[in-house]
């Protein structure tokens, strides 16, 4: 018995409670991603999402476990990727930017929208643990949203910079996708463009504090 209450005295609830709440951090922010780019293609006309029940709010159907788990420990991970098939756009090339443009731009609007519920908060109560959350989480949404638009596949950002080439070039690159991926793992474990990236995602997180008045 003794045993037992030296383990639960020994016990870090704080820091239990502080991974619980990045790990509900990170599943709003990359369900809310990977659904609003399900959306976006069905809108367009590709249902392939919609058949394979991602265009949902449940986390379990769009979890990595390992991408998650990436996530929460080192800041760097991913969910499963949300079907599109090019084939169902009326423009394939205009499509899938439009598809890719969706998951980082819904990062933004649900950062907003934290920032807003932070403000809210501020008002009317001192409950600085929400508000932490709120912050944090708003701070991981804008984080994601700048991460992938960097114009490295898979990134978003690529599919966006592609659709900007002809049609032939479009494709060339196309072809050597895979090779963006080695890249991109280069530039994160090298932690190339780090300071960049910090000034970018902080930016943008001042830009959207003053919008919302706090």
């Amino acid at each position: 018995m003794n045993y037992l209450t030296n383990l639960w005295n020994a016990l870090d609830f704080a820091s239990m409670k502080e991974m619980l709440l990045r790990i509900v951090s990170v599943l709003l922010c990359l369900t809310v991603h990977e659904t609003c780019h399900g959306l976006a293609a069905y809108v367009l006309g590709d249902p392939t999402a919609k058949r394979q029940n991602r265009l949902s709010l449940n986390p379990l159907h769009h979890i990595d476990w390992f991408g998650l788990a990436m996530m929460v420990m080192a800041g760097f991970g991913w969910a499963k990727p949300v079907p599109v098939n090019p084939d169902y756009f009326k423009n394939p090339k205009r499509g899938m930017a439009i598809t890719a443009l969706a998951g980082p731009l819904s990062n933004f609007v649900l950062a907003i929208a934290l920032l807003w519920g932070t403000r809210m908060v501020w008002q009317y109560t001192t409950a600085d643990g929400l508000l932490l959350f709120l912050l944090q989480t708003a701070l991981l949404s804008i984080g994601l949203a700048v991460f992938n638009l960097i114009p490295i596949p898979p990134l978003d950002g690529s599919k966006i910079l592609l659709s900007l080439l002809p049609e032939r070039q479009y494709r060339l690159v196309l072809r050597y996708e895979r090779i963006g991926i080695l890249v991109l793992w280069a530039v994160v474990l090298t932690g190339i463009g780090d300071r960049v990236m910090d000034v970018a995602i902080y930016g943008v997180f001042n830009v959207f504090c003053r919008i919302v008045g706090i």
